[in-house]
């Protein structure tokens, strides 16, 4: 590790951290219908889309409604890119002639992009049309984006309001989340990537003849605007296979640090609207600290292990650090920091091979998911994920204290208990019941590429993924295979839906509760004491949970590496 590196590093943060009361400032006002620099020319659009719609921004749903509302339109979402890539064969703006995607990849990709997954099982400039990169992935890009963003301010809202019985209204949240904040800053960020030398065309591929003599064909598309809201949307699906690790897609350092900004900036902006709109900001700081926490040790591990590389080479007398499926124009350090963001957030964008990593560089990638991606987290997904762990937080804290437990007034009862431990428990259940089957079924195992605890980890990765709506992976598993498409898919069905309703369940049971006046034994919930509460609490919880099956892939690597072992 360098002191160059770890500028780096703070670099990021401190724009991060500048970028969070701004941001936050601005999606308050959007959210709760004020008037903003946009408004005079996308008011009329957002009432097109209303009526449209069938509803009005003064129309608001009681939670049951809401969720009805969002799966509904999530499953036809599903339907329609099903569709697209079974016909792209004979649909227009389809010039290398690419075929129609079989039907289990199909599920699976269409999945994986309404789930704000974007897992990919196959290559985008080999397998997807330009209009099914457009019309269908890069749309559901925005919208799985904006229903995560729904949801989040939905269950502000039940902290938020005094009492009532509507949560808001989930058209009304997502056009609104599309219309005034996604698409604004991805039109800016693609015209940067363009400057920045990210293609954007609709022409043919490129032929051109290599010093060699050899015909080679280039792939380009429209791939700046599809980058911008991959990134800012934390969908992570990219146009090339290679990802952010593409020079088409990350050409330099700059592209690099606009793109990690990107997925971060929203995620840790909400924790600034939760403080505006409950009327407190230091909660909404308090929260943003424990995430932070979270990622600077992350970070620091995956660097550190990163940076010191194979104790083998060392033998061997070389060293430099562990450049195995990195980039050299991002090094070492630039390729942790990468690593850690992405899945921290549920973005699973990559500019290095996380397969490639050290154990210890691999195994805080697999941890980061396996918390539920709370830290910072997808767009409103980190934030709902992260308001699950406070419920449980503030009600040992309630047992501990002999009290009520309560958050911000709202008392933390048996329901709210329940749907949080339940949308806990749906990840781990998706995550490792398919990791045990997979291992032992034949046809699951030929898939991975390396034998012994790697091996294990290309699966446990993939799940944990999957189930985490991430869509990274350790590059060495062949993921597409029937089984692996269709519970792969199904994975990321359970990780997300499974989450949101009952996620929804508990803003419909907050918003009812009057809000209770805080007391001389409230638990203060803006300082210190309770980041640390918060923190432990998701670290107890993962812990628990994961930490059996983690003990059988990277730690048992990192051991038998040190033992002078490889796989």
């Amino acid at each position: 590790m360098t002191l160059n590196g770890w500028l780096q590093i703070l670099v990021f943060c401190g724009i991060l951290i500048v970028l969070v009361k701004p941001l936050g400032g601005y999606m308050t006002r959007v959210f709760s219908g004020e008037r903003t620099f946009l408004s005079p020319v996308l008011v009329p659009i957002e009432r097109g889309l209303y009526a449209v719609a069938g509803t009005g921004e003064q129309e608001e749903q009681h939670w049951t409604s809401y969720a009805f509302s969002l799966l509904m339109f999530n499953l036809l979402g599903v339907l329609v890119l099903y569709a697209l890539m079974r016909l792209q064969g004979i649909l227009p703006y389809n010039p290398a002639g690419m075929g129609a995607v079989p039907s289990e990849l199909a599920f699976n990709t269409a999945t994986s992009f309404v789930t704000n997954t974007n897992w990919q099982n196959y290559g985008g400039e080999s397998t997807m049309s330009y209009l099914t990169q457009m019309a269908g992935l890069s749309v559901q890009n925005f919208v799985s984006a904006a229903t995560g963003m729904a949801i989040a301010v939905a269950l502000i809202r039940a902290f938020a309001r005094a009492s009532g019985k509507a949560i808001g209204n989930f058209w009304v949240d997502m056009i609104r989340s599309t219309l005034y904040i996604l698409l604004p800053i991805c039109i800016v960020l693609t015209l940067v990537y363009v400057w920045l030398g990210v293609p954007q065309t609709l022409g043919a591929y490129v032929n051109a003849t290599t010093l060699e003599g050899v015909q080679q064909t280039i792939a380009v598309g429209p791939v700046a605007s599809q980058l911008a809201i991959k990134m800012l949307g934390t969908n992570g699906g990219g146009f090339f296979n290679a990802n952010s690790a593409h020079p088409f897609e990350n050409p330099d350092a700059v592209s690099n640090m606009i793109q990690m900004l990107s997925i971060f900036s929203i995620g840790a902006a909400f924790t600034n609207v939760f403080g505006r709109m409950v009327g407190n900001q230091r909660q909404g700081w308090a929260i943003l600290a424990a995430m932070g926490i979270l990622f600077v040790v992350g970070v620091a591990v995956v660097y550190w292990a990163e940076a010191a590389g194979n104790p083998l080479m060392h033998q061997l007398g070389l060293s430099g650090g562990n450049m195995e499926g990195k980039e050299v124009r991002f090094g070492v350090v630039l390729s942790s920091l990468f690593a850690v963001i992405t899945t921290a957030a549920s973005c699973g964008a990559v500019n290095a091979m996380h397969g490639s990593f050290t154990a210890l560089g691999g195994l805080i990638p697999l941890i980061n998911m396996q918390l539920g991606e709370v830290i910072v987290g997808g767009v409103g997904a980190g934030f709902y994920g992260i308001v699950l762990f406070i419920i449980v937080a503030v009600f040992v804290a309630g047992l501990m204290v002999g009290r009520t437990p309560e958050y911000l007034g709202k008392k933390i009862e048996a329901k709210e208990m329940k749907m949080a431990v339940l949308a806990i428990l749906c990840l781990p259940l998706a995550m490792l019941v398919f990791t045990a089957v997979a291992t032992v079924l034949p046809s699951a195992v030929a898939s991975i590429g390396t034998g012994g605890p790697h091996g294990f980890s290309e699966i446990l990765y993939a799940y944990t993924s999957a189930a985490a709506n991430n869509g990274s992976a350790f590059g060495g598993l062949t993921g597409n295979t029937p089984w692996y498409n269709v519970t792969l898919g199904l994975g990321m069905l359970m990780g997300r839906f499974l989450v949101i309703v009952p996620a929804l369940a508990i803003a419909g049971s907050l918003v009812a509760k009057k809000t209770v006046p805080a007391s001389a034994g409230t638990f203060p919930t803006d300082g210190g004491l309770f980041v640390g509460l918060l923190v432990g609490t998701i670290l107890i919880v993962g812990g628990l949970t994961f930490m059996p099956a983690l003990a059988l892939g990277p730690v048992v690597e990192h051991l038998v590496m040190i033992a002078g072992q490889t796989f």
